[in-house]
């Protein structure tokens, strides 16, 4: 019983705090998102090759670009078919493992608030950074193919 009583206080608390606190607003918001590249991987088969989404750079200029193949890279690693994947997007696993982070850092760091008020400011501080290298790791070939490409 005392158990059912403190997860309930857990749920009640964080209601009230998300309802005033910008910081878990956000992090249910990129959560969602997450939430829905990761459906989109899903729901759309590399077999059948009907993604909605194309590649700009590749109908403008007729040539690849450094993300072309991404979203196919995601299916495929959503169906564990990784060795396939790299063949589409050799930088693709590097993008969902960085997706797949922030989904976990999300729901981790959003309980933390919850749980450790006290240590909001540190905790936020610590989501920004690891965020940040995490975000440089993923996304330094795309970087450095948009500043080379200028």
């Amino acid at each position: 019983m005392t158990a059912w009583i403190r997860k309930n206080n857990f749920f009640s608390d964080f209601k009230q705090i998300f309802r005033r606190d910008p910081y878990l607003q956000i992090n249910i918001i990129l959560t969602g998102v997450i939430l829905l590249v990761f459906a989109y991987s899903g729901f759309f088969s590399p077999a059948s090759d009907k993604y909605p989404i194309v590649c700009i750079h590749e109908k403008l200029t007729g040539e690849p670009c450094v993300s072309c193949g991404l979203s196919h890279s995601f299916s495929l690693i959503v169906r564990g078919r990784i060795s396939e994947a790299y063949q589409w997007n050799i930088y693709g696993l590097r993008v969902f493992i960085f997706f797949t982070a922030q989904l976990l850092m999300r729901i981790l760091f959003s309980v933390f608030y919850v749980k450790y008020p006290d240590n909001g400011k540190q905790l936020i501080t610590y989501d920004i950074a690891v965020s940040l290298m995490l975000f440089i790791v993923s996304f330094l070939p795309y970087i450095v193919w948009i500043f080379g490409s200028l």
